[in-house]
């Protein structure tokens, strides 16, 4: 039985034959994979993403291909050159996490690709879809909700006891004559 290592798991099924997935797809498995083994880490040398994508044989791409992935082609708030798309996110001192929604997104980038076509990951990889939906990007992850919609119901105890306008009336009675 072929095996590989996967973090501290072993994956049953997977061979030296390339999973043949696209360098983006790849190198966000493999990203996504790191911070699911290091979750304390704020983000990834671009060497070890690289070189798990090469240990995983995720796919056929020249190395120099992978590498341009990571450092640039990838990376949502670097200039697009060519690539659009936004998988990974530069958080400073030359690492790389994963995107989160609500991250800055350079101009040009196309901020709805954020991660593959689920459709598109390999089976032994489709735990990584529930992973970031529900830990990495979401609010279990520590991503803030909407400011104003926060605020949703946060007055109403003011109003608890008396009606809106009998409120308002009663603090504008406290003006006096200003006119």
């Amino acid at each position: 039985m072929n095996t590989h290592m996967v973090g501290d798991a072993v994956r049953p099924g997977t061979s030296a034959r390339s999973a043949g997935l696209t360098v983006t797809n790849a190198v966000w498995i493999a990203t996504a994979l790191l911070h699911r083994r290091y979750p304390e880490r704020d983000g990834f040398e671009r060497e070890e993403i690289v070189t798990l994508v090469r240990e995983l044989n995720l796919t056929d791409a020249e190395e120099g291909s992978v590498h341009q992935h990571v450092r640039q082609h990838s990376v949502a708030n670097k200039k697009p050159q060519p690539n659009t798309v936004c998988m990974l996110f530069d958080p400073g001192g030359g690492l790389r996490r994963l995107v989160r929604t609500g991250d800055q997104v350079y101009p040009g980038r196309n901020a709805a690709r954020i991660h593959p076509k689920w459709v598109e990951l390999p089976e032994q990889y489709q735990d990584l879809r529930r992973w970031y939906e529900e830990e990495w990007n979401g609010v279990a992850a520590g991503q803030e909700t909407d400011p104003l919609l926060a605020l949703i119901g946060s007055g109403k105890a003011i109003w608890q006891d008396e009606p809106a306008d009998e409120y308002v009336a009663r603090l504008r009675s406290d003006w006096g004559d200003r006119g």
